[in-house]
């Protein structure tokens, strides 16, 4: 499979992380089929250009917002997430588990 195929597999499945629920670029791959491959989801993220995915709901493997420095503006990232009921405290996310979605369980 492409990269270009790859990244528009991660878009859909990034497309149908509910409001206010965060997964992992981790959690992308794995359900792709391509465990280890949570630094690819990553580039796919960055590279999401105009497309209409929720990228500020993909977040790291232990709910830090490291893809925070893509977005315009200084916080943007964390006020969407915010806009959604969901806490930031340091660029973590607080309750992790209870905002987390597992695109293996809930697809």
């Amino acid at each position: 499979m492409s990269n270009e195929g790859f990244f528009e597999k991660v878009y859909q499945v990034a497309a149908l992380i509910p409001y206010g629920k965060v997964t992992s670029y981790g959690a992308i791959a794995n359900y792709l089929g391509a465990a280890g491959s949570a630094r690819m989801v990553g580039w796919a993220m960055n590279g999401i250009g105009s497309k209409d995915v929720p990228a500020h709901r993909v977040v790291n493997r232990n709910g830090l917002l490291t893809g925070k420095h893509h977005f315009q503006g200084t916080n943007l990232m964390q006020q969407l997430l915010e806009s959604e009921g969901i806490e930031v405290v340091d660029n973590k996310i607080q309750d992790f588990e209870k905002h987390f979605w597992d695109p293996m369980k809930d697809i």
